[in-house]
């Protein structure tokens, strides 16, 4: 293996998660134009215009590279540093730090911890949604490789159901758990963070 095999995976995995991520991002912020008061094709209206200016901003960005050809390589740069950065595989926790590193739970234990987790994160709303969700897991350090529809596909195989549309008063709708779908909420539990598997 040459030794630019390693820095040019770890840009290409960086690369497709960004990609995903953005694409993630712009089908949320489009589908939070839906209108639930409205039937038909009004309710869809604010989806196609929002679909409208992401295709316009692109149209737009395409003729400033052109017009400014130089632009590229800042644009470049940035998609780099983002791949890059993305693109990171946890570092390995060294035998000092062992003690920190959280416990390994089995499958059984991973959908309680997390239908728990989950459960805190509804809170005494209807719902939530996968992307707050998920963007939580991120900051406790968890699923930092998942995208939202990744995440998606594990939920469902440990059996927790995910509606296409969810509405969490002051967030819109989108994709998420409503906790009508869920088991009964468990024991109150001092965790606060989801577990993953070994």
């Amino acid at each position: 293996m040459s030794r630019l095999a390693r820095p040019a995976d770890r840009l290409a995995a960086g690369s497709r998660i960004v990609g995903r991520r953005l694409a993630a991002r712009a089908a949320a912020w489009c589908a939070r134009a839906r209108r639930d008061d409205l039937t038909g094709w009004r309710a869809v209206l604010g989806i196609l215009l929002r679909v409208l200016l992401l295709a316009f901003g692109t149209y737009l960005l395409a003729r400033i590279v052109r017009a400014v050809p130089a632009l590229m390589w800042a644009l470049s740069a940035g998609w780099t540093v983002a791949a890059w950065r993305a693109g990171k595989t946890p570092a390995r926790p060294s035998d000092d730090k062992a003690p920190e590193e959280p416990p390994r739970h089995a499958p059984d234990d991973v959908r309680a911890a997390t239908v728990e987790w989950i459960w805190q994160r509804i809170g005494d709303t209807q719902g939530v949604h996968l992307r707050d969700l998920l963007a939580h897991a991120h900051a406790h350090g968890m699923f930092e490789d998942l995208d939202v529809a990744t995440f998606r596909t594990h939920l469902e195989r440990w059996g927790i159901p995910v509606r296409a549309r969810v509405r969490v008063r002051g967030l819109g709708v989108t994709v998420g758990i409503h906790r009508d779908d869920l088991t009964p909420p468990p024991s109150p539990s001092p965790a606060d963070a989801p577990v993953e598997a070994a």
